[in-house]
């Protein structure tokens, strides 16, 4: 339905040759292109929305979404871009979304660069970057009151300290804060949000319970239709499939991921689970093989050679050699 809405809200302001309402037309459908995992038009739209903001007259129609056209689309952006295998520009794209909303003083577009841009750096697997954003869209959503980002704020902080081994603490940051972001209705990322709960039980062993996490996170996909993070979902099914001796159904859901991720051109995602695939095959004792599943793949990327997906994977690729 918002799809159906935003594509009318387009249709009416090329009528009319109304600027705001395409800004706000395209970057209504950028946002839920994404969500359902079409990263190549979400980006489309998202550069016209800000295309079209470039040619509003005054250029702050903030009271007609209750944000900043240019914040929002820049800030989604950066996820689109991150998903299309372009992780420098990503970061480049939300980094200038919270500069200009800094220094627009509006609350709730800062609120809302700060929550994607922590996503973002969540997605990326900078945890320093993460920890000082995290505390950040803390305490601007307590200050301003805005319950949801606030308990986004607890679910990243949560997983920040996890990544850097307080894993007690975080788990528990993890578990309030999904429980205080249910309590406000939401229900959007809500798949990746369950998902980072379901890494930290990986980490500290607790594989039967980060299944169950998994689990709940792919049918709220099926039940929403929110597809962006279901490649990912489905590979790390299968790393714990694999670490439970389940060769054959962990090859299984690697090859849905792969097709999900080539679906959505997410060189990103695709990135990942042929690592996931390459290191099995390695284990196997097949390591040509490995390196023909991933060279090709490592070999499409242009930049983001300092994030830890490319480091990853180019000394998986060292070693294979």
């Amino acid at each position: 339905m918002a799809q159906r809405l935003a594509e009318d809200l387009l249709r009416l302001s090329r009528q009319r040759n109304d600027s705001t309402g395409l800004a706000m037309g395209n970057n209504s459908l950028g946002r839920n292109l994404q969500l359902v995992g079409r990263f190549a038009l979400s980006r489309s739209h998202l550069v016209e929305a800000l295309a079209s903001y470039s040619a509003i007259p005054h250029r702050a129609p903030v009271h007609q979404g209750g944000f900043h056209l240019q914040v929002s689309s820049q800030s989604l952006l950066g996820i689109a871009l991150f998903c299309l295998g372009y992780p420098d520009q990503a970061l480049a794209r939300s980094n200038a979304a919270i500069a200009e909303a800094r220094s627009l003083a509006h609350a709730p577009s800062l609120t809302t660069s700060l929550a994607i841009g922590a996503r973002l750096l969540s997605l990326v697997g900078a945890s320093a970057a993460l920890a000082e954003r995290a505390a950040q869209l803390s305490a601007v959503a307590t200050e301003q009151g805005f319950p949801d980002e606030g308990a986004l704020g607890t679910i990243y902080r949560g997983w920040v300290k996890v990544k850097n081994g307080d894993a007690a603490e975080g788990i528990s940051l993890l578990r309030s804060g999904l429980a205080a972001y249910r309590a406000t209705g939401v229900q959007m990322y809500m798949p990746h949000l369950i998902a980072l709960l379901a890494w930290a039980y990986e980490i500290v062993g607790q594989v039967e319970e980060a299944a169950t996490q998994l689990d709940d996170a792919l049918q709220i996909v099926e039940r929403t239709s929110e597809r962006w993070f279901a490649a990912e979902l489905n590979r790390h099914k299968g790393q714990l499939l694999l670490r439970q001796g389940d060769t054959e159904a962990a090859e299984e859901l690697c090859r849905k991921a792969v097709s999900i991720a080539r679906e959505q051109e997410a060189k990103l995602w695709e990135l990942r689970v042929t690592m996931t695939l390459a290191q099995l095959r390695r284990d196997q004792g097949r390591r040509t093989e490995a390196s023909d599943l991933l060279a090709p793949v490592y070999g499409w990327f242009t930049e983001g050679f300092d994030t830890p997906d490319l480091k990853e994977a180019k000394a998986l690729l060292d070693e294979l050699h």
